[in-house]
């Protein structure tokens, strides 16, 4: 228990130092830092120069302030220092050209931080480097090794290394020192210098040259080798050459025999090379010592004269079809008659590297079996000498070939034709022919190639059968001939005819539609069309030249023009030419509507006998109203009576008559009534005529007579009288 209050006692203790810190850290500011470079900013090689960094700091409280500098050079970090005071000085002891750069301060006091100004430090100046060599006096390709050193500079640095003020190496280093190999051939003195270059600093430039060291280079002429061919002269194939190579040096040598880049021998010391020579042995011989990178060498040439000539191997005839003779010949001539004569030649023939034949003439059977590459080897003194290779391949004669047409055949149209021979050795030579005569050529040189005709058309399908190829590719035999073309031939079809062209059917009935054309290649596709659209399910593919289409039960809609297409392979439909059809009504409809008509006219006869009859019923009692006004009734002999009565009745007729003409004139051209204008006085046409009456009886003599003429005109009067308010 104690010890847990302890430690809950230390843990208090710890936070409020760490509270406390907080409030200390919260009151303290860096106003700025300072970088100062002492003496200047650009000073020579070897000067002392001081770095001084400076903060100034406000702060709360009265305390020791710990700052931690850091001085960075071309923003590295190169030195660092943690100190109570607020000034920090960094040396430089004896500057270099390393030591220019940019440089800032950073001061850090507990969690604030701040960086100075940026300052330059230019050092201008580079040490003369110092040169030094292992040994000063080599042998010829001997190597030097060389030291060139800058002690007092620092960095990464290039050196330059010159002979006799060429620059001859340049090497690559992280110190100021470096170590080289240089190797040299020459004879004579020779003045060895370096120089350096700071890489981080180009704009330095290159240091001043070293000292010079001067390296004697003592020849190896020791080394130089001799060279002798016996026989010097005369020398002929088959002949035994010895070729030495002397040195007169001890040891630590390599001594070669080459020829045209071609090692023969190689030896440490002095060697002799026998060989036996042909003709392709003549050249220069070369003896070559080496010693490290020194070369010495002696030339001496090699003619040898040939024995005999290389051998050739003819083939007669140059070309040869399978089953034919042929004839391989090996020839040589002899150049030196004096060592050997023709005879001393001996042949070998030889087919891929198998010996078949010891005789200069060789014959055969052209065959599969004899196709190879051949060659011979002529023989004299143990010298060899062998020919060119030579192909041997029999042609194959060339097979009947076979004719096809490319294209579908269309009577009309172009299409093309193909003639391809299964056997035969290329080139071959192709002919088409049409009724044995030639009308084209075509020559294959490649098996990926294809004999192809074009032609322009035929016009009966039997021109296809008047085609045949010929192929030909050189052999003795005669050119194979194909058979006849074989093809379909597709012959379009012509203008079809629709029937009927013209007809009027009754409507329910069937109406049949036959489609003929007169030819045309099978199958054949049939369709009909009504006023340019295509019937439903009208569409027959035929082997036929006719084609039948039926309308089932045909009704008035169905009237109008009818036309028919027909079609094949040719892909040329053809149309015919259109057919009117009509639909006439169905005969009940026609007894119905005759029946209707009847019908129709009863009842008009009926409406206008009844009509007629009430008109005269109403006039029949117009008539008796009239006469029952009067008042007394003359006698039937009394020719006053007659005349009125006559006379009204006349009249009355007349009246009906005009009242049912002005009646239909109105009822065809009705007028409006202008209300603007004043309407006429109607008068009765009656009195006129009552008037009329009057005077005819007026004329007639007697005193009774007058009397009914004065009652006539009463009546008239009242009559009028009883109108004018209608």
């Amino acid at each position: 228990m104690s010890m847990c209050l302890l430690w809950l006692g230390l843990l208090h203790i710890s936070l409020s130092a760490l509270w406390q810190a907080a409030d200390i850290h919260a009151a303290v500011t860096i106003d700025h830092v300072t970088l100062t470079v002492l003496p200047a900013n650009n000073v020579e090689s070897g000067t002392d120069v001081i770095l001084r960094c400076e903060a100034s700091v406000s702060q709360s409280l009265s305390q020791t302030l710990t700052y931690f500098f850091r001085l960075l050079q071309n923003d590295q970090v190169i030195y660092t220092k943690n100190i109570s005071t607020s000034v920090m000085e960094h040396s430089l002891s004896s500057a270099r050209v390393s030591n220019s750069g940019h440089y800032q301060c950073s001061v850090h006091i507990y969690d604030k931080h701040k960086m100075s100004n940026s300052l330059s430090l230019s050092v201008t100046g580079l040490q003369t480097p110092m040169l030094k060599v292992k040994s000063d006096i080599v042998s010829e390709g001997e190597d030097i090794t060389a030291t060139c050193s800058a002690p007092e500079e620092t960095g990464n640095m290039i050196f330059y290394f010159f002979e006799n003020d060429l620059e001859v190496k340049r090497v690559t280093s992280n110190s100021n020192s470096v170590k080289t190999i240089l190797t040299t051939q020459k004879r004579t003195e020779i003045y060895l210098q370096c120089a350096y270059m700071v890489m981080m600093h180009p704009n330095a430039g290159f240091s001043n040259k070293s000292n010079k060291v001067k390296v004697i280079v003592r020849d190896l002429d020791v080394i130089t080798p001799q060279i002798s061919i016996s026989p010097k002269g005369n020398v002929v194939e088959g002949d035994m050459v010895q070729i030495t190579c002397k040195v007169n040096y001890p040891s630590d040598l390599e001594l070669y025999l080459t020829k045209n880049n071609t090692v023969l021998h190689e030896s440490h010391t002095t060697f002799r090379k026998s060989l036996v020579v042909r003709a392709e042995d003549s050249g220069e011989y070369v003896c070559k010592a080496e010693k490290g990178s020194v070369q010495k060498m002696a030339v001496s040439p090699l003619h040898v004269a040939e024995l005999f000539s290389k051998p050739i191997l003819r083939m007669s005839p140059d070309e040869v079809f399978e089953g034919e003779r042929f004839t391989l010949t090996c020839s040589s001539n002899v150049i030196s008659s004096v060592k050997i004569g023709k005879a001393d030649i001996k042949y070998v023939l030889l087919k891929d590297g198998q010996r078949i034949s010891a005789v200069a003439k060789y014959e055969d059977t052209a065959s599969p079996a004899t196709n190879g590459k051949y060659y011979c080897m002529a023989t004299a003194k143990k010298v060899y000498k062998t020919s060119s290779l030579h192909d041997v391949k029999a042609k194959v004669p060339v097979s009947a070939p076979v004719v096809y047409a490319v294209d579908e055949v269309i009577v009309g149209k172009t299409f093309r034709i193909s003639c391809e021979a299964e056997n035969g050795t290329l080139p071959i030579t192709y002919t088409l022919l049409k009724t044995r005569i030639p009308v084209a050529h075509r020559r294959v040189v490649e098996a990926a190639d294809r004999a192809i005709f074009n032609i322009t058309s035929i016009s009966f399908p039997e021109d296809i059968n008047t085609f045949t190829c010929q192929a030909y590719n050189g052999g003795s035999s005669f050119s194979k001939t194909s058979e006849p073309l074989r093809a379909p031939v597709i012959v379009p079809v012509s203008r079809p005819v629709l029937e009927p062209k013209e007809l009027t059917v009754t409507e329910g009935s069937d109406l049949p539609l036959i489609c003929r054309v007169h030819q045309g290649t099978y199958p054949i596709t049939f369709t009909w069309y009504h006023n340019r659209v295509m019937l439903l399910s009208s569409i027959q593919k035929l082997r036929s030249l006719e084609g039948r289409h039926v309308i089932k039960d045909i009704d008035r809609d169905q009237r109008g023009d009818y036309y028919c297409e027909a079609s094949n392979y040719a892909s040329e439909p053809k149309k015919s030419y259109p057919a009117r059809i009509g639909v006439s009504l169905a005969q009940w409809k026609k007894a119905v509507i005759g029946v209707f008509c009847i019908l129709l006219l009863v009842a008009i006869v009926i409406v206008l006998t009844v009509f007629f009859k009430n008109m005269s019923h109403q006039r029949r009692q117009k008539q008796e109203a009239e006469l029952s006004v009067k008042p007394s009734r003359p006698k039937s002999g009394d020719p006053m009576r007659i005349s009125l009565t006559l006379d009204i009745e006349d009249n009355t007729t007349l009246n009906d008559s005009d009242d049912h003409t002005d009646e239909e004139s109105e009822l065809v051209q009705p007028q409006e009534v202008d209300p603007s204008r004043e309407v006429p006085e109607m008068k009765s046409i009656e009195p006129e005529y009552s008037v009329q009456h009057t005077e005819i009886q007026v004329s007639t003599p007697g005193v009774s007579e007058q009397a009914d003429g004065q009652a006539a005109l009463e009546y008239a009067q009242l009559n009028n009288s009883e109108q004018e308010p209608a």
